[in-house]
């Protein structure tokens, strides 16, 4: 997100003219939208197309009679919806799902139109983080419907026991006598962020919402900076330790290879169908640094959908978006994509409480913390992990190393 984006005015999202106010599905709707056919187009995964066509239709029942609807489907990854509408706003669907990071910078563009007469509805349903990822100082820009978008461990139970994956250095003696792996995209910022996160150092997004502080490179203290890279020099030494993107986890698994992995509920099923009844998911293990356990962290995750702020039909876009996260639709997405809840109610279902992947994200998230981070964050994170993963090949100190990597981090727009 550029700074030029912030430099918006946050009034300015919603200066569109003159657009009708959203409003509750007890209310009445007003006579404009009465009137003529109502067209609404819907950026979805194509995965979910299926799923999707059902609930419209079951919308279109609900509300047959106050209005005539052509609702569109629209294949659109959710990992770029963001950018994809900021290159042509006005051409954006009415009503889109992302995942949380994303928001800010939607918000910034004036892109996301507000969530407005059913918020406190919407606030009591879902769980207060999905609502917290869903919102910008104090107003609901979204509608929640997972609370699952995070990562945990994925274990083995043939090799591996409830004591063993409790430890990073129990798991990978474990995976080296069997001469069996341990995965993880390591050089992901998104992953490397678990071994920083529960130090207790600092790190997040600056105020200006597009730079970065960060305290990783600490020279002093209880864990140092440098403490950090040597616990994870010697993680990566492991010949167990196998830094790979997450296809490569999945696919190692099949061979058999690989007993144990971090990675998201999204591989559920394929690893439930590899592994059976030895499937195992549990919250992220401790790893050894400065002579202490500490407990790997990590970015929780949500998903939500939004309405245009550029919608030629407001009322009905919001309309469609709470419906579409409603309680019965989030449980069916759980029943047929196995996607977590963020609706309280739905999340409490014996269902979902089966669910190792999901139960485990669950514990995880007491360790997490919202991804709120500036563009800046992402490169030095691959290329300090590339280092460390090759066993750190030029022999740089250490400090300078976890300098390297923060100056990355922290770097100024016009730097």
């Amino acid at each position: 997100m550029t700074g030029v984006l912030f430099t918006l005015s946050m009034t300015g999202c919603g200066s569109t003219g003159t657009k009708t106010n959203t409003i509750s599905e007890t209310e009445a709707v007003t006579e404009e939208s009465k009137s003529g056919k109502i067209e609404l187009t819907v950026w979805a995964e194509q995965d979910n197309f299926t799923m999707m066509n059902t609930m419209i239709e079951a919308f279109k029942q609900k509300y047959a009679g106050e209005a005539e609807f052509e609702i569109t489907l629209k294949a659109q990854s959710e990992a770029s919806t963001k950018d994809i509408m900021l290159a042509d706003i006005h051409q954006s669907g009415d009503i889109f799902s992302f995942p949380d990071d994303q928001l800010l910078g939607m918000i910034a563009a004036g892109a996301i139109d507000p969530v407005a007469d059913n918020v406190e509805e919407i606030k009591s349903a879902n769980v207060a983080e999905a609502v917290e990822a869903a919102s910008y100082k104090g107003t609901l820009y979204a509608y929640p419907y997972t609370a699952d978008n995070g990562y945990f461990l994925y274990y083995d139970k043939d090799y591996l026991s409830e004591e063993d994956v409790k430890t990073m250095d129990g798991i990978l003696a474990v995976a080296e006598e069997n001469e069996k792996t341990f995965s993880m995209e390591f050089n992901s910022g998104w992953y490397l962020y678990s071994f920083f996160g529960g130090t207790g150092l600092a790190f997040g997004l600056s105020e200006d919402g597009v730079t970065n502080y960060c305290e990783w490179n600490v020279a002093d203290g209880a864990i140092k900076g440098t403490d950090i890279v040597e616990a994870l020099l010697n993680i990566t030494a492991s010949p167990a330790f196998v830094a790979q993107a997450d296809s490569g986890f999945m696919s190692d698994v099949y061979d058999g290879n690989c007993i144990a992995g971090i990675s998201g509920v999204w591989n559920a099923k394929g690893i439930k169908e590899i592994w059976g009844d030895d499937y195992g998911a549990c919250k992220l293990p401790t790893y050894t640094c400065a002579g202490q356990q500490i407990q790997m962290s990590s970015f929780t995750g949500y998903k939500m959908m939004g309405v245009s702020a550029y919608s030629e039909h407001p009322e009905w876009a919001h309309k469609l978006a709470a419906w579409l996260t409603n309680e019965e639709n989030q449980t069916i997405r759980f029943v047929e994509r196995n996607q977590g809840p963020s609706n309280i109610n739905a999340a409490a279902s014996e269902e979902v409480t089966k669910v190792p992947a999901i139960q485990a994200v669950i514990e995880q998230s007491q360790y997490g913390t919202l991804q709120r981070v500036g563009n800046h964050y992402w490169d030095p994170c691959t290329e300090f992990a590339d280092i460390i993963a090759a066993g750190n090949p030029d022999g740089k100190p250490y400090q300078e190393l976890i300098d390297e990597l923060v100056f990355g981090i922290t770097t100024s727009v016009s730097q």
